[in-house]
């Protein structure tokens, strides 16, 4: 079965968005849509994704994101599952 979720992103620093960028388009499969909202002055970027997969693909995603230094990540799943 496959889920409707969010996942928040907080990229601290530049460093990181292109591994960020990277692992999003590795997993566009999944994903529906995403905006993404830079803070110039705050030098930080945040990003919004939603997904439909299933949850071992959707915890892939966010694991690999989690472990990324200088990037947070808190991920919404609802319990809207979808055949």
């Amino acid at each position: 079965m496959k889920r409707i979720g969010v996942i928040g992103i907080v990229i601290k620093g530049k460093e990181r968005v292109m591994e960020v960028q990277s692992l999003l388009s590795a997993y566009s499969d999944i994903i529906i849509g995403r905006m993404g909202v830079p803070d110039h002055e705050s030098d930080i970027n945040t990003i919004s994704v939603i997904v439909k997969g299933s949850n071992e693909d959707m915890s892939a995603l966010t694991g690999k994101l989690g472990k990324l230094c200088d990037v947070n990540v808190k991920s919404a799943l609802t319990s809207v599952e979808i055949e």
